[in-house]
């Protein structure tokens, strides 16, 4: 496919047909490489909460992981105002 190189503000760029795009699952992000002169475009996937496991160990080594409010609830409900 050729495709034309067209002004992006102050760069160049080129527009990626929707059906490349759903066809290599690209959403927001990619990851481009150069290597022996050729554009190298990757998907990035993001996994949710990736790396939420060593932070929150790192936090509980420093202290970090206190309650900032009190966690708990009035089952009695003496306390509530109706």
């Amino acid at each position: 496919m050729i495709i034309n190189i067209v002004p992006v503000g102050n760069s160049r760029g080129i527009r990626i047909p929707k059906a490349i795009l759903d066809q290599c699952d690209i959403e927001n992000e990619v990851d481009l490489e150069v290597e022996n002169g050729k554009i190298i475009i990757e998907a990035i996937k993001r996994v949710p909460r990736n790396g939420w496991t060593e932070s929150f160990i790192q936090m509980a080594e420093t202290g970090e992981d206190q309650l900032l409010f009190e966690d708990t609830i009035d089952l009695e409900m003496e306390n509530w105002e109706w």
